[in-house]
């Protein structure tokens, strides 16, 4: 019978992942094969070499937060399901290999007790705070170990940043920028989404495409916000909005609910040019949507007039009126806004929604910019009513949360 083979095919700016170095330091925009390539060259030595490799990212709440799935389905990938065996919690080679997994944040004291790590792979590196690199840093310190990190750059200010990019890298590192072109199996529906936003939106594409920092960060209009592979809570009270597309925008729909002070997103979908008898199939994609009150853009009565008679009975025009953008915008600014990875859409407007930025002096303007914000207008229509019936102080005093009749 003959021998299984394995194949490993990286691309090249990856190659220097196998030469001898403390720090590996790979940043750049979307689409650049880091994770998938950081995970095959993790599997590939630690069969060549028995070695201990601590997976880690800043917040890891549960094993399904961390990169095991990507490991697993690399080790399908690359024929070595013969090599590797998989649990729940960890990844053991034949030769005693042991991947192991675990959040900087809240495992700071699991990760200090840890000994004998080879090497310790730093996921979305330019979340982790300086804290939690003071603590990674000085727990890897078995002779000839490596520290890995991979990232999509956000600010200058960022700590990984600041460590590699900052003028003064520490000694014995290895720094390569990575992009999509970098990529030679880069797929065709990532490459369609770029060529749109290159085309459509510079900034958008400079950031998310080219890993440029965010440009005029004050003028970004939200700050209250970040990413967390959370669990939507059984029973969970539900706001869904609703916007439509024109010409080259998306048509959307997003689901969310609120926790005492936090609003999370936990589900969206979208598609550009969906015309209107594909749009029932769309929406019933999120869970739940025929059965909770929509909230939609008022500007199309004759869509929500098509919808409520295709499966969504309670879906109903938004009310808008005179500053409801500012204060919607405003409502939502009230919160710690939470959105799960998989609202790639939601986390891109929430990163690049912004104010007008005088074009001469730099000056941050009063207006908010009318791009970037279907899902934002989505998650105001949702909200309108809290909002509309809320308490608000000084201060914040809390929405009074509303069921509906």
């Amino acid at each position: 019978m003959a021998k299984k083979s394995s194949t490993f095919d990286l691309p090249i700016k990856f190659h220097s992942l196998f030469r001898p170095s403390r720090y590996k330091a790979w940043w750049g925009g979307r689409g650049g094969a880091k994770s998938h390539s950081f995970a095959k060259a993790l599997l590939i030595k630690g069969r060549q070499k028995t070695l201990r490799i601590l997976c880690t990212r800043e917040v890891q709440n549960s094993i399904k937060d961390s990169v095991k799935r990507l490991l697993d389905d690399e080790i399908k990938k690359s024929n070595l399901v013969d090599f590797y065996t998989s649990t729940e919690t960890e990844i053991r080679g034949k030769n005693g290999t042991l991947f192991l997994f675990a959040g900087l944040r809240y495992d700071a004291n699991a990760i200090r007790s840890l000994e004998g790590i080879d090497i310790a792979w730093v996921e979305e590196a330019n979340t982790v705070s300086q804290r939690s690199l003071d603590t990674l840093l000085p727990t890897i310190r078995k002779e000839d170990s490596e520290i890995w990190f991979s990232w999509n750059p956000k600010l200058p200010s960022d700590p990984v940043d600041k460590m590699f990019r900052g003028g003064n890298p520490p000694p014995n590192s290895i720094i390569q920028e990575v992009h999509y072109f970098d990529n030679p199996w880069f797929p065709k529906v990532l490459r369609d989404t770029m060529e749109w936003d290159r085309l459509r939106d510079p900034d958008k594409y400079a950031h998310v495409w080219r890993g440029a920092y965010l440009i005029n960060s004050e003028s970004r209009v939200f700050k209250n916000w970040r990413v967390e592979n959370f669990i939507t809570p059984e029973g969970a009270r539900f706001y869904f909005g609703a916007d439509w597309g024109f010409a080259v925008d998306p048509s959307v729909l997003i689901r969310c609910f609120i926790e005492g002070r936090n609003l999370y997103v936990d589900q969206e979908v979208f598609k550009v040019g969906c015309e209107i008898d594909a749009l029932p199939a769309l929406f019933k994609q999120v869970p739940e949507s025929t059965e909770w009150v929509i909230r939609a853009d008022s500007s199309r009565p004759e869509t929500i007039s098509y919808m409520q008679r295709h499966g969504f009975p309670r879906m109903e025009a938004a009310k808008k009126g005179p500053n409801s953008i500012k204060d919607g915008v405003e409502f939502i600014k009230s919160y710690d806004v939470i959105i799960h990875p998989s609202c790639e859409g939601t986390i891109d407007e929430f990163t690049l929604y912004s104010y007008e930025v005088d074009k001469l002096t730099d000056e941050v303007l009063p207006k908010l910019q009318d791009k970037k914000n279907h899902r934002i207008d989505s998650i105001r229509y949702a909200l309108e009513k809290v909002r509309l019936e809320s308490r608000m102080d000084d201060g914040f005093a809390g929405p009074i949360i509303l069921e509906e009749d």
